[in-house]
């Protein structure tokens, strides 16, 4: 992708979590990286976080999850952007995901899950290598 693109992510905390840690580190990964990091904030809605992917024409959305709802919130996401046209977009998952759930988030059409000590290069990585590869 060396089309003078910079890698635009929004990094997004979906639901009522009130924990930013790892979002921030993660954002702060990215961006040390080179890429242009759009952060949400906490208490975003999948909505919120859907028209803030498609107005920042993000090349990717990395959804930091640790209140257990991930199946109800992930699939949500997912489904609004495919709704708008958007569904190119790579979907990442970030958070305490139980190891059951990761094969039916990948199957709904996330990229990839990271679970907490997931080492920040092998995320910036992945982005790289997700976005570089539009899907078929």
């Amino acid at each position: 992708m060396n089309d003078g693109h910079k890698i635009r992510v929004v990094v997004a905390k979906p639901g009522l979590d009130g924990h930013d840690r790892g979002a921030k580190i993660i954002a702060r990964a990215l961006r040390d990286a080179g890429m242009e990091v759009i952060y949400t904030g906490l208490h975003q809605t999948p909505e919120q976080i859907a028209a803030t992917v498609i107005q920042e024409d993000a090349d990717a959305v990395g959804l930091s999850i640790l209140s257990g709802a991930h199946m109800t919130l992930v699939p949500r996401v997912v489904e609004l952007l495919r709704d708008q046209d958007a569904g190119d977009v790579v979907v990442t998952v970030g958070g305490t995901i139980p190891a059951d759930d990761v094969g039916e988030l990948k199957q709904l059409g996330v990229a990839e899950v990271f679970t907490p000590g997931a080492p920040t290069d092998s995320i910036v990585d992945f982005i790289r290598g997700a976005v570089a590869q539009p899907s078929a």
